[in-house]
């Protein structure tokens, strides 16, 4: 499974970490980058329209500086998402920016379109769609994209229902091309353990959410900090589309997290708008499962130090065990 040369060369860690509504913002997509991971963002959190050219300027420079400042240690690439749905207004707008500086990757939701992949791969950037089984998977290719983001059970903001196990499964039966496995990852080992499935990447978002550089409500990071798996709840309420959030969140809104009605999914917002729901996004509060596994608030480099003696830790049990159940097997052999 060849990865493109920006998804191969420069990554210090396997990982692609996710898009976070309104978090990502530029100091954390630099942070994540310069830490040797691929830094995301939203394009609809730059608000007003117009500032996404500044972001995307700002990003471009203060990594290009990096690298000539740190050669024996180059940023990783970032990624700017778009919304390629009917509610989003901005698409074309947003997409000319992105194009015009040239974006590395592009990660797309809720929608494939043809023009849209072409219009990356008019400069050579990478197209990863995110999708939630095998027949939306399919479609993408189809439609040009050049690699899979599977979000599997467990995983932040709108997330799929199939055990990663089953979704990778099943689209690596066709695609042999690069799929990022988001649902749960928060550690080293889960990492790794993305790559056995038959993952390239791990694409990793809550666990961002509770580091300093994210632009979140300091209550926000001290929940997921104080959470287990078992305080995520799933739920189309909020949007239309089905996600987890923190359960202490919907409480402060004055909600019944075990008795949530169903939104209507012909419904959908994602705060584009400016809308009352898109309220969602400030007082209910998206999080994955692996949230257990995250236990301060530390700077990104931190974290990201953190991710790779958990990672490299990993290997090594790993090759031990393979080891010994080999030499086992030659035992009994003989």
């Amino acid at each position: 499974m060849a990865l493109p040369p920006v998804l191969r060369d420069r990554l210090r860690l396997p990982v692609i970490a996710s898009p976070l509504f309104i978090i990502s913002v530029p100091d954390l997509v630099i942070a994540q980058c310069k830490a040797g991971i691929v830094g995301s963002f939203p394009a609809l959190n730059a608000r007003p329209a117009s500032l996404l050219d500044e972001w995307l300027h700002r990003i471009t420079e203060e990594l290009a500086e990096w690298d000539r400042d740190h050669p024996e240690r180059p940023s990783a690439p970032f990624a700017v998402n778009h919304i390629v749905h009917k509610t989003n207004d901005r698409l074309e707008h947003d997409l000319e920016a992105s194009t015009r500086w040239k974006a590395p990757i592009v990660i797309t939701s809720l929608g494939a379109r043809e023009d849209v992949n072409a219009a990356v791969h008019s400069y050579g950037g990478v197209v990863l769609h995110d999708i939630i089984n095998d027949r939306f998977g399919r479609k993408a290719v189809e439609k040009g994209a050049d690699g899979l983001i599977a979000v599997a059970a467990g995983a932040g903001g709108h997330a799929g229902q199939l055990s990663p196990f089953a979704l990778v499964q099943e689209l690596r039966e066709w695609f042999d091309g690069p799929i990022a496995l988001s649902g749960s990852i928060a550690n080293g080992r889960a990492i790794l353990g993305a790559q056995a499935m038959g993952a390239d990447l791990a694409y990793m978002g809550s666990a961002f959410i509770a580091t300093q550089e994210a632009n979140a409500d300091q209550a926000y990071k001290d929940m997921i900090v104080a959470s287990s798996g078992d305080d995520i709840v799933y739920s189309n309420l909020f949007t239309g589309v089905h996600g987890n959030y923190l359960k202490p969140s919907i409480v402060a809104a004055g909600m019944d997290p075990d008795n949530l009605p169903q939104s209507d999914p012909s419904k959908m917002n994602f705060g584009s708008g400016g809308n009352q729901k898109s309220k969602a996004w400030r007082d209910i509060w998206g999080c994955g499962q692996g949230i257990g596994a995250v236990k301060g608030v530390p700077t990104v480099a931190e974290y990201v130090d953190k991710l790779s003696d958990e990672y490299e830790q990993a290997k090594a049990e790993l090759a031990t065990k393979t080891s010994l159940t080999s030499g086992r097997v030659l035992m009994a052999a003989e």
